[in-house]
């Protein structure tokens, strides 16, 4: 098999976010992320309690104050990527935690204040709204809401899966199941709404084979975009504890390299590929340490595939 042309000579043997930003938009595009002070249903008590095992302090734990405004805070990582971009576009990213659990007057009004921040004439270019959700969390009513949005604007829904795997999903307290993001993701796509999905590598007692089989199964689906994150075994958390005890071990650079190339490989071609590893905080990080060089593990994803001859798509349909 040959390389197709469309990743011969490129940096990457993938479809990268900024890649496809860029194609569409005719300009370099940056997420800005959000934090509206949102909690989730299974770390208030609705559907359990602590949260997944591995979540420190809810999801989104680089966004912004949720003290702030949704203007204030936009403005503040604005300035700080002119620093090093001028010239772009926007997409504010609600991030942190689930942001449609709450009330419909919330979540419409940080939209409506996001889209208002729209302003060409000052250099503020808002060319779509990304929106972090859990599949269990979206009501009939903001799914009415984001398909007229959807209209306006390039959405994303952003749905954490992390596992097709419902024993695993159990272990992690995710309190929901493969069959809820399956329900949620018919609802989305009968309005035509762009879909993301997270999956986590990594994760205790699951196989590389198993990790392989939850992006094939997203293979199936008539996905936007995917995001693969590494398992960050943060200080304070469940898993810390559970790693601490022998009851799983961390993946090695190699592993995940491995695990992520073969993932690609049965992923469609033109799907969007946000993310192919993760952020730790420093000072909250166990393991795997080697994660904190962020452009090691890319370099050797690429490597990997180089190595391998092989590139996202390879084994797509088999």
């Amino acid at each position: 098999m040959n390389i197709p042309q469309e990743f011969a000579g490129g940096q990457h043997r993938y479809l990268t976010q900024s890649e496809y930003l860029k194609r569409r938009f005719g300009c370099k595009v940056m997420k800005i992320s959000l934090n509206c002070g949102f909690t989730c249903p299974n770390i208030d008590g609705t559907k359990g309690t602590g949260g997944c095992t591995y979540c420190l302090a809810g999801s989104g734990e680089f966004a912004g104050n949720p003290s702030e405004s949704v203007t204030a805070q936009f403005m503040s990582v604005k300035e700080k990527m002119e620093k090093k971009w001028s010239g772009g576009a926007y997409i504010p990213y609600f991030q942190a935690n689930t942001n449609t659990y709450g009330s419909y007057e919330k979540i419409t009004g940080m939209i409506e204040e996001a889209l208002a921040l729209n302003a060409p004439e000052k250099g503020i270019s808002i060319v779509g709204i990304a929106i972090s959700t859990r599949p269990d969390c979206i009501s009939d009513r903001v799914l009415e809401y984001f398909g007229e949005l959807n209209r306006r604007t390039y959405l994303t829904v952003e749905l954490g899966l992390q596992t097709i795997h419902d024993k695993t999903a159990q272990r992690i307290n995710r309190c929901h199941t493969y069959d809820d993001f399956l329900r949620c993701c018919d609802r989305l796509f009968a309005h035509d709404i762009n879909v993301c999905v997270h999956l986590i590598n990594g994760l205790p007692g699951e196989t590389p084979d198993m990790m392989t089989a939850s992006a094939r199964a997203m293979a199936l689906l008539p996905l936007h975009s995917i995001k693969l994150h590494l398992l960050h075994i943060l200080k304070g958390t469940k898993i810390a504890e559970e790693y601490a005890a022998g009851d799983f071990t961390a993946l090695t650079l190699r592993e995940y390299a491995d695990i992520v190339c073969s993932q690609l490989e049965v992923l469609p071609p033109g799907l969007i590929i946000q993310r192919v590893t993760g952020d730790g905080g420093r000072d909250e990080l166990i393991a795997p340490l080697w994660s904190l060089k962020k452009f090691t593990v890319i370099n050797e994803i690429d490597k990997t595939l180089r190595r391998n001859d092989s590139w996202q798509g390879k084994f797509y349909g088999r």
